[in-house]
């Protein structure tokens, strides 16, 4: 008996090993066929939502050459749309920009009245149950790409990040994921609608974790990563690798540093005063068929300012790189400062729909170079150029409230040099700072006031 138990043990043990060897390698397994399909949804994810992004890119180019009359024989081309709608007859802007706004009312208010409600990319984010309406969400992105390539004021980023999303439910529906894959491809599809109209993958990586799912992890971190680098390699194919924008071979000095500290705060209150104001504006938008003959009023308003202003139309982007080139004079930034704030107030209540974001990337490097014009004669600064980058940043960070995407962001619009990271992340911290402080504020004040009686009828 005593020559068996020592046999007895060793068996035992054996088999322990041998057990737990085969619980490892069966781990091993599922965890590489996990791996495995992640990488073939997120791919797929983001090859459907490249060619959609690149889809649409191509057909607010093409928009835009026909409604101004600029590189008829070309889809894309060296002409920028400033240089086009400024060659374009003011007559033509003011007759362009009216049409734009009869397609702009007419379509939405249809497309409310008879289609099914539209399911936003957070909400179908939030829920793999809210699942997007196809045909509605295709209008919705197509209205939104044309009336921009026609002037709107309003920004082209939402389409591709909606019409992302939608197919990557499919691709979700496709292969049959959990609850939890559902949602982060939606997000990601998202996100890489994003990294494909403006060739920005980490920034779209950064704003699927920062914004979207809102969590970090090495699974969402693969989804994202796969998902947008794929979906900007596509549509380099049509669309380039340029940055969007281009600006001199600045450097970074003291003090753009310092100034940095300083416009950060500034802006970061403009840009959270700006959220509440287009989103009061959104609110206040027509339901009904005045909807229609509002929005003709309001872009004809936009077109006859843009016969003295022609920078004035699109999403911003003629400006911004007039700014961030140190090409554009403090009087005229504020100018257009204003024409901005009225178009974006004019068409935003008469229910035009678009993106916000490059509008306040814009509004954030306009707002810098009038701030710096304006203390100029008392003070020593960076180059004009250089405070445009860190207000568009700052400016940025605040009006979406997404400060890590701002700075990725900004980087990558502008390819800029490694830097100048540091005043960028100087102007986004201080301006998320003062984001966070007044809303905490104004939720404070709206806490301790009391709620009005309303009689019951």
């Amino acid at each position: 008996m005593a020559d068996t138990e020592p046999r007895t043990m060793e068996i035992s043990v054996g088999n322990d090993v041998q057990g737990i060897r085969a619980r490892l390698l069966r781990w091993l397994v599922l965890r590489s066929e996990a791996a495995t399909l992640a990488i073939i949804y997120s791919v797929a994810t983001g090859v459907l939502s490249g060619l959609a992004g690149m889809a649409l890119a191509l057909v607010l180019h093409w928009v835009q050459h026909r409604a101004f009359g600029y590189s008829l024989a070309i889809v894309t081309g060296p002409e920028s749309f400033l240089e086009g709608v400024s060659s374009a007859s003011k007559t033509r802007r003011i007759a362009v920009l009216t049409v734009c706004g009869l397609i702009a009312g007419l379509g939405w208010y249809l497309l409310r009245r008879f289609g099914r409600p539209l399911t936003s990319v957070s909400s179908a984010v939030k829920e793999s149950t809210n699942l997007m309406p196809v045909a509605e969400t295709m209008i919705h992105g197509l209205l939104q790409m044309v009336t921009v390539a026609m002037g709107s004021p309003l920004g082209r980023e939402v389409a591709p990040r909606e019409l992302g999303a939608l197919l990557g439910q499919h691709v979700a529906r496709w292969g049959k994921v959990s609850d939890e894959d559902f949602r982060l491809l939606v997000a990601c599809g998202a996100g890489a609608g994003l990294a494909a109209v403006y060739n920005v993958p980490t920034a779209a990586m950064v704003f699927i974790l920062e914004v979207l799912v809102k969590r970090v992890s090495l699974k969402i971190l693969l989804y994202a990563g796969t998902s947008c680098t794929t979906a900007a390699w596509v549509a380099r194919a049509a669309l380039g690798a340029d940055p969007q924008y281009s600006i001199p071979a600045y450097g970074v000095d003291e003090p753009l540093v310092l100034w940095s500290l300083a416009f950060g705060p500034l802006l970061g209150a403009a840009g959270y005063a700006f959220s509440r104001w287009t989103e009061k504006c959104t609110r206040a938008a027509p339901l009904k068929i005045s909807q229609v003959w509002k929005s003709a009023l309001a872009f004809l308003i936009v077109g006859i300012i843009s016969t003295v202003l022609p920078q004035l139309l699109g999403n911003g982007k003629g400006p911004a790189e007039l700014a961030f080139s140190d090409n554009l004079s403090p009087g005229l930034a504020l100018l257009l400062i204003v024409a901005k704030l009225l178009s974006l107030t004019l068409v935003l209540r008469a229910g035009a729909r678009g993106g916000l974001l490059t509008p306040g990337f814009s509004l954030g490097a306009l707002i810098a170079i009038a701030i710096g014009g304006l203390m100029q004669p008392w003070m020593t600064f960076a180059t004009d150029g250089t405070l445009a980058i860190v207000g568009a940043a700052s400016f940025l960070s605040s009006s979406m409230a997404m400060p890590f995407t701002a700075i990725f962001l900004s980087m990558e619009f502008l390819d800029a040099p490694l830097p100048f990271l540091l005043p960028i992340t100087i102007a986004v911290v201080s301006a998320s700072a003062v984001r966070l402080a007044l809303k905490s504020a104004l939720e404070r004040r709206a806490a301790a006031t009391p709620m009005a009686f309303t009689p019951s009828r």
